[in-house]
């Protein structure tokens, strides 16, 4: 790796892992989610997951929040093309015989509004997550959710 005298790339890979690996144990979900999602799975709709997490780390944390029932389909970076290539969903809409025109991209990120936009798909930004809601608000995104709270009722109302 560039930068790195010899010898610290196994301390950094050993960082890597406790920070981003180990750490699973103290994921938690933003207030309400859990609620959210049994909602919109009890009314019907697909839930998918489009991330550029791992095939292991994505199940790492479905299990360790409890939600690894509660999702019809997944798709992660080692799958497939990554963000914002369309293709994961794609796969996701292809997997659940849905159309993309009827499918919204909930996300945190503009890869994952990009993502949407490539694909032909709406999304959705939530403002409490990695990018900042300015960097979001460039890719138009159909709503601007800045709490789970308000993410729930706008999808209730409108989706």
């Amino acid at each position: 790796m560039p930068g790195l005298e010899p010898g610290q790339y196994p301390r950094v890979v050993e960082r890597y892992r406790y920070h981003y690996l180990a750490q699973d144990q103290d994921l938690t979900l933003f207030d309400g989610v859990r609620e959210m999602l049994a909602d919109l799975s009890q009314q019907g709709y697909f839930l998918a997951i489009a991330t550029g997490k791992s095939r292991v780390g994505l199940n790492r944390a479905l299990h360790e929040t409890k939600l690894l029932s509660v999702f019809d389909a997944t798709r992660c970076a080692d799958e497939t093309f990554s963000k914002p290539h369309p293709a994961m969903l794609q796969e996701l809409t292809r997997e659940l015989g849905q159309d993309l025109k009827r499918t919204v991209m909930i996300g945190d990120t503009t890869h994952d509004l990009q993502m949407a936009i490539n694909a032909g798909a709406a999304g959705i930004a939530v403002q409490y997550g990695a990018h900042p809601a300015h960097e979001l608000n460039v890719l138009k995104p159909l709503f601007n959710a800045t709490s789970t709270v308000q993410l729930h009722a706008w999808l209730n109302d409108n989706a």
